[in-house]
Order: C-alpha cells, then structure tokens, then sequence
C-alpha cells in the first residue's frame, strides 16, 4: 500500500490491528500497558518501563506517566484501543518521528505480550498503516471517528446510522476508558495527549452528536488510496 511521507507539523491518522485480526488485548492490564508504552516510547531518548518501578509486577500506569521522558517525537492528538486493534492521530515533531515511535510501541508491546503468554512470533500485521490528513474537514471526522470507535461495542449497527438509544451509547463512550475522549471532556491536561494541538485545529470542540454523525460520514466515505479501516 502507498503512503505519503510524513513530514513534520502535518497530522496523520496511524491504525493497525493485529495479526488474522486476532485479539491483542486481552484484559485491562494489557490495555494499560499499551498506554504506557504511548507515553515512554514517544520520547527522543531511549527509556524502558523497566526503568519505572520496583514491583514485582512492574510499573503502574499512573507511576510511568508521572515520571519525565524528555522530548517527544510525535504530538499525539487521539487515541482509541479496541481488543484486537488501535487508531492514532499523529504529528511528527522529528524526523521519521511516526516511524520510530511506532516501532517502539509495537516492539514493545508484542514482546510484553508474547513473554506473558508464551508465545513466539509476530503479534500486530505488518507495517501500521497511515493516512495523511490533507483538509481540516478530514482532520475534524478523522478525529471523531477515532473517538466513536468503540461504539462498535455497544452499538454494531452505528456506522449505518442504526442506533437503537443513542443516549446510551454517548454514555457508555465518555465511560470507556482505553479512549482518549474522555480527556476532553475534562478540562486538564493529560500527558499521553497533546489536547492544545488538536483544539488549536478546530473552531470549536464536536458535541458527542456531532461526533458520532462526522465519524459515520468519515466511515462512509469513498476509500481514499485505497484506504481500509479496522
């Protein structure tokens, strides 16, 4: 599959899932693993979350995003974790900043992953896949479908506009927590996300309607390059 170049101060949506679409998150541990690794592994020096802790069990999510990590290499504007899939959106800061972060966090996390379990091989398909957001219309329901992803849990139907209590489902989607929407509900700041750099893009914050009607477009949308969505 193409893809553009990155280049510096442009925004990405970044996504893959993991291999024969099988399962790469299996309970909240794993899913507060990979947040940690969003955190530690965007940082221009080379930290290790065996650097973070002293228990026997390893680092708590709180303890390795409370700790300094230096320069990053990418502004990470949103995120969604789903059991066997992830979306991302990127900014590089760096030169082959999406690049390397990527790498260190599927590195990372296929091998917690693989030693937890068990197992040899790889975890998460290939190359992550990458989509250059060239408009800030594109930019605005590439960000909220991004945010409604997890509606797919509770809500199948919804990218046909099938939504049988959409009351419900807004709930369950500030609820759930491997999702970065929530943090923009809160008005503080987070340290995996840099909420300034995606609020500086849009003319105003998307209600949760706007959200979930913008990321069924976006979802709709004639594939562009070939473009394919987990």
């Amino acid at each position: 599959m193409n893809r553009t170049p990155f280049a510096e101060g442009e925004w990405y949506h970044c996504y893959n899932r993991g291999v024969e679409k099988r399962r790469i998150f299996e309970n909240t541990k794993d899913y507060e693993r990979f947040l940690m690794l969003l955190y530690v592994s965007n940082s221009q020096e080379r930290i290790h979350l065996s650097d973070f802790g002293q228990s026997r069990q390893g680092p708590t999510l709180p303890e390795v995003l409370a700790a300094e990590r230096g320069a990053p290499l990418v502004d990470i504007g949103a995120y969604c974790l789903m059991s066997n899939h992830f979306h991302l959106l990127l900014r590089p800061l760096t030169e082959k900043g999406i690049p390397l972060f990527m790498q260190k966090v599927s590195t990372g996390y296929s091998m917690y992953f693989n030693k937890k379990n068990d197992r040899s091989g790889t975890l998460i398909q290939g190359k992550f896949k990458s989509r250059w957001i060239d408009t800030d219309v594109y930019f605005r329901r590439a960000l909220n479908y991004i945010h409604a992803n997890a509606a797919e849990l509770y809500e199948p139907g919804w990218k046909q506009g099938n939504i049988k209590n959409k009351k419900v489902l807004k709930k369950k989607l500030l609820a759930y927590p491997f999702s970065s929407l929530s943090l923009y509900v809160e008005d503080k700041p987070h340290p995996i996300v840099n909420k300034d750099a995606v609020t500086a893009m849009l003319e105003r914050l998307p209600t949760l309607d706007d959200l979930l009607e913008e990321a069924r477009i976006f979802a709709q949308e004639k594939p562009r390059q070939g473009r394919t969505l987990p």
